[in-house]
């Protein structure tokens, strides 16, 4: 399959605790709307295909608070254990039609519509089952994983995320230049949020 025929499911990783933030940092003010907002109003505007949002912490407070039109909402119950629990979350929420994933952090509103388009082309027009986007030789996010290794999403195990597979697969990743540092600016602590927040 190749060029415009492939379709990317985008999964929103929003369940998490936030504990280092000390508050429900999906809801912080951002702009006009808040962190999460702003990354599901980014991805509507890319050509994802669809978008699934996961829900964990607090998610019925996040539930009133937040414009889901146009994606669909899956609620992690088991966020405690860790985000590989809502990485397996997501992915079997994912549209049978759909060729890959693209997985986007809550926490990073600064990752545009364009950056979500550039990673989709790289997939799209290559045959890497995995896409990595790179700044200045650092790994950052979004990250796009094919439906060929979605099986390996599903054995993951407590916080380790998708690293696990990238070590395994490190032969046939993409890496994908993006001349912008949003890839790698996510809101951890209050003090990543006053940082992000006062360079608006």
């Amino acid at each position: 399959m190749s060029g415009q025929n492939k379709k990317i499911s985008g999964i929103i990783l929003a369940a998490g605790s936030a504990s280092r933030m000390g508050k429900t940092k999906q809801l912080l003010p951002f702009g006009e709307t808040t962190l999460l907002g702003r990354v599901i109003q980014n991805a509507r505007d890319s050509r994802l295909h669809e978008i699934i949002v996961v829900l964990g912490h607090n998610a019925g407070k996040i539930s009133r608070s937040i414009d889901f039109e146009g994606t669909r909402v899956t609620r992690n119950t088991a966020y405690a254990n860790g985000q590989s629990t809502s990485l397996i979350k997501g992915v079997e929420a994912v549209s049978s039609d759909c060729d890959a994933a693209m997985f986007l952090l809550a926490d990073q509103p600064l990752v545009t519509a364009a950056i979500i388009n550039r990673l989709a082309d790289a997939f799209e027009t290559g045959t890497a089952p995995i896409v990595i986007p790179y700044c200045n030789g650092k790994r950052g996010n979004p990250v796009i994983i094919a439906r060929p290794l979605f099986y390996r999403l599903a054995s993951l195990s407590a916080d380790t995320g998708a690293r696990v597979l990238f070590e395994e697969f490190k032969d046939v990743i993409l890496r994908v230049s993006v001349p912008d540092k949003a890839i790698l600016v996510d809101v951890d602590t209050p003090a990543d949020y006053q940082t992000l927040i006062s360079k608006k």
